[in-house]
């Protein structure tokens, strides 16, 4: 098969006739009428067909650009894995992904250091749940999953994880909450209006833990997946939420909210997921050693 053919039938689909469709090919409507017959000539079937003053695709038409979406978005991601798209320099191309958990803040933390590499990058960012994530990770589809627990040995996939850090949780409310609340944390959160994480979160199960062993049975208001819905609820003093301490400063400036107190024993970890069980790859070299070096002492 011609795809030369294939382009210019693919064109004519998505500008919606041949006129247009030769007008930002630069050449003329009966050069491209041909092109697009001597295709429909090689596969066997009319790929088009009028309708009125209008062209459109037939049944096999439709699946002929199903097919040609994939064949020229491949050729995109070729064209841009070899670098072409910066000139003569090369970029190297960094897929994550990211868990849904994982609080964007601190994501963008882990990642910066991806990005002020000598050489140019381009970060291709996926966020997800953390089977899609690993299925795409086994594929080599993703160089790295950035999560806030570890790979179960249970999973099939053969990756290694590469922990870079770990950070206590601290407990905020908005001011207007905070004045109908008792003084002394963590006793000011029993019986208290409580936002929390999804039953799916490594640190909603700590978090349940933890109350129970302090005797403690806040109301819970709602649960969320997303931690910045959760927080949303929190600034408008809807309850008690939780949010990483090393991102303190960060939340009260951003929600307007006051701290109530923080908890050593509720931990958050994060951890960089690889194929690699040594890493080689440079962005996750860069990241992996400042992790361990300076991120989430608190």
């Amino acid at each position: 098969m011609n795809y030369k053919h294939l382009y210019y039938f693919w064109a004519t689909a998505k500008a919606g006739g041949v006129v247009r469709a030769s007008e930002q090919l630069h050449i003329t409507p009966q050069t491209l009428s041909t092109q697009i017959k001597l295709l429909e000539g090689r596969l066997g079937c009319t790929l088009l067909r009028k309708s009125g003053r209008r062209l459109e695709l037939t049944e096999d038409g439709r699946t002929a650009l199903r097919y040609a979406d994939q064949i020229f978005a491949l050729g995109t991601e070729l064209e841009a894995a070899l670098g072409r798209t910066l000139g003569d320099e090369q970029s190297l191309d960094f897929r994550v992904g990211i868990a849904d958990a994982v609080p964007k803040s601190i994501a963008y933390r882990l990642l910066e250091p991806a990005l002020a590499l000598d050489r140019p990058v381009r970060l291709i960012g996926h966020e997800g749940k953390m089977p899609d994530l690993l299925a795409q990770l086994s594929v080599q589809r993703l160089d790295l999953v950035i999560a806030d627990e570890p790979m179960s040995r249970r999973t099939s996939v053969k990756a290694f994880n590469h922990a870079l850090g770990t950070t206590a949780m601290s407990f905020f409310a908005a001011n207007g909450l905070r004045a109908t609340l008792g003084p002394e944390f963590p006793a000011c959160l029993d019986g208290a209006p409580m936002l929390i994480q999804g039953r799916a979160s490594a640190m909603r199960q700590r978090l349940d833990l933890w109350l129970s062993e302090q005797g403690l049975r806040p109301r819970l208001i709602g649960e969320f997946d997303d931690a910045a819905l959760l927080k949303a609820f929190g600034a408008e003093g809807r309850g008690v939420f939780m949010s990483p301490t090393v991102l303190e400063d960060e939340t009260c400036a951003q929600y307007g909210v006051q701290v109530l107190g923080r908890s050593s024993e509720l931990v958050e970890e994060f951890f960089a997921i690889s194929v690699e069980r040594r890493v080689t790859h440079p962005c996750v070299v860069a990241i992996t050693a400042s992790a361990r070096e300076r991120f989430l002492a608190s």
